[in-house]
C-alpha cells in the first residue's frame, strides 16, 4: 500500500508542484489550502506524514502543527516554509515539534530526501 502524505500550504502553485512530484515518487498525496481543512484530511483519511507551511492565512503553521501532533501523534511533520531560520534555531526550537525543515528555496531534491528519511518510498 501506498505512503499517504498530507500537503498543507494556501498557495495552489506550490501544492500542485509537489503533489506532482511526490505521486511521481509512488506515494498516494492529499493536499488541503487552510488548516481547517488539514484537519478534516487528517480525520477522514489519517496521513503517514504531513509538510505544512508555516505562514497559512488561517492559522499560524505552529498552531497546526500542534494540533496534528495531538491528533497524530506519531506522524511525522515536515516544516516547509519560504522563512528562513538559522540552523541552531531548526535545531533548538523546531526540532520539538517538527521531524523536519525544508526551505522552499531548497531543490525539490531536499524534500523528497526528507520525506524518505522519515516514511521511506
Amino acid at each position: 500500500m501506498k505512503k499517504h502524505i498530507l500537503l498543507v500550504d494556501d498557495e495552489s502553485e506550490i501544492l500542485e508542484v509537489l503533489k506532482q512530484a511526490l505521486t511521481l515518487e509512488g506515494y498516494r498525496v492529499s493536499t488541503a489550502r487552510s488548516a481547517d481543512e488539514a484537519r478534516k484530511v487528517a480525520k477522514s483519511d489519517p496521513p503517514d506524514l504531513i509538510t505544512t507551511d508555516l505562514q497559512l492565512e488561517d492559522s499560524d503553521g505552529f498552531q497546526l502543527v500542534e494540533q496534528m501532533k495531538l491528533l497524530l501523534p506519531d506522524v511525522p511533520v515536515i516544516l516547509l516554509t519560504g522563512m528562513l531560520f538559522d540552523p541552531n534555531v531548526v535545531e533548538q526550537s523546531l526540532s520539538k515539534k517538527v521531524s523536519g525543515y525544508v526551505s522552499k528555496a531548497s531543490p525539490l531534491k531536499s524534500l523528497l530526501e526528507e520525506v524518505r528519511r522519515h516514511i521511506g518510498a
